[in-house]
């Protein structure tokens, strides 16, 4: 008996440890703030200012222009890294704000472009906690949410992708659409520093260069580049354009126009960039040929995805569609990217959200069509034997 009294002692010995291990473990959780069940409808009772007075202002998608869905996604995708050191951020009342209050104001922030005074009063805090919220979101969808933007990495996604571009107007074994977008800023005028950022149309501005997917998903982008500089400057100095050339991207299987005429995968782009043999660009000038005038066409509907892509980036997330306030000029791509990132997650999650919002292709209103006079000659021989094939007047 003496035996089965120890190890009776022994097992409540063991009980005792392990509910001290759970308590110690759960503590940390508990002293976080913690969301109630119906946390939005706890939520939207904060909003105050001239948010309040807008339709639809208890409304969740109408307030964060996502889904529930999306939302919860993303929460889950910063949560370890937004968590990890002790918050105090609280409300005006000092309140300590959860995760999910947390992401709601930095996503209402970057989606409504708002000053950080108007977020802070229409969510009842200072904009000084608007400010470093945002911020620490940003950093943390760098790091958990890089899984979104990628270049294809298999044969059988990369032939999706030239699949469904074939399908707009024919463009066999095109890999992407390519476009540049600018970022405007309000900088001070009287410092020399300054001049590099001033573009063409007598704007400051930061540029954000994007290839795209026939679903409008970035698959590979740069930005922080000042707008002084060419489209043709920012693609030779992207990493892109480095793989490209070293034959490590666009290098996979070529199509057969004819016997003897193989057309290799490449990318389109408007009439700013150079003509290469891995980027096509339209013909330029007048008197061009019927198959040239075809050519066109069917390029420019091809085109159009990254048009409608940067348009809807710029839509979704103002923050960076208006005139940013003399913004953190080191910050500012960090932000950018992280836009980037969201504007694909809508995608890849089918967010409902997006179906509702206005197609256009008006990404940089007010900026005139650069021109490129680059021509490479073996891209123009490929251009011209693409060109007779979609006309059907190259020989079999």
């Amino acid at each position: 008996m003496g035996p089965m009294k120890g190890l009776k002692r022994k097992k409540k010995t063991e009980k005792k440890f392990d509910q001290d291990v759970l308590d110690a473990a759960s503590a940390p959780l508990r002293s976080q703030p913690q969301p109630p069940l119906d946390w939005w409808e706890e939520f939207s009772k904060r909003i105050s200012g001239p948010l309040s007075q807008t339709k639809n202002s208890k409304k969740f998608e109408s307030v964060l222009k996502i889904s529930r869905k999306t939302f919860d996604y993303i929460c889950s995708l910063v949560k370890e890294d937004m968590m990890s050191r002790q918050s105090t951020f609280s409300d005006s009342s000092g309140k300590l704000l959860s995760l999910n209050d947390q992401v709601a104001v930095a996503l209402r922030r970057l989606g409504s472009g708002e000053s950080l005074s108007n977020i802070g009063d229409s969510f009842g805090m200072n904009q000084s906690t608007v400010s470093q919220i945002t911020w620490r979101f940003v950093e943390a969808m760098e790091e958990r949410g890089l899984q979104h933007l990628h270049w294809p990495s298999t044969e059988a996604e990369m032939q999706e992708i030239k699949s469904k571009f074939e399908r707009i107007r024919g463009l066999p074994n095109c890999c992407g659409a390519l476009d540049i977008t600018h970022i405007v800023m309000t900088l001070p005028t009287m410092d020399p520093s300054n001049d590099i950022w001033f573009d063409s149309e007598k704007n400051y501005s930061m540029i954000l260069q994007a290839i795209v997917d026939p679903e409008m998903r970035l698959r590979d982008v740069i930005v922080g580049w000042p707008g002084s500089l060419s489209d043709t400057i920012v693609l030779r100095s992207s990493s892109f354009f480095k793989l490209c050339e070293e034959g490590k991207r666009l290098n996979g299987k070529k199509v057969e126009l004819s016997e003897g005429t193989e057309l290799r995968e490449y990318i389109v782009g408007d009439a700013g960039f150079p003509l290469l043999p891995w980027l096509l660009t339209p013909y330029q000038g007048k008197g061009l040929s019927e198959f040239q005038v075809e050519f066109n066409k069917r390029h420019s509907a091809t085109r159009m995805v990254a048009q409608m892509a940067l348009t809807r980036l710029k839509e979704m997330w103002k923050i960076i569609q208006g005139v940013m306030w003399m913004p953190d000029k080191n910050r500012l791509p960090r932000i950018v990217f992280v836009c980037c990132l969201l504007h694909n997650i809508l995608i890849d999650m089918e967010d409902e959200v997006m179906d509702d919002m206005p197609l256009s292709h008006h990404h940089d209103t007010g900026y005139h069509q650069q021109r490129s006079e680059s021509v490479d000659n073996t891209a123009s021989t490929m251009r011209d034997q693409l060109s007779l094939y979609l006309s059907g007047k190259l020989p079999p």
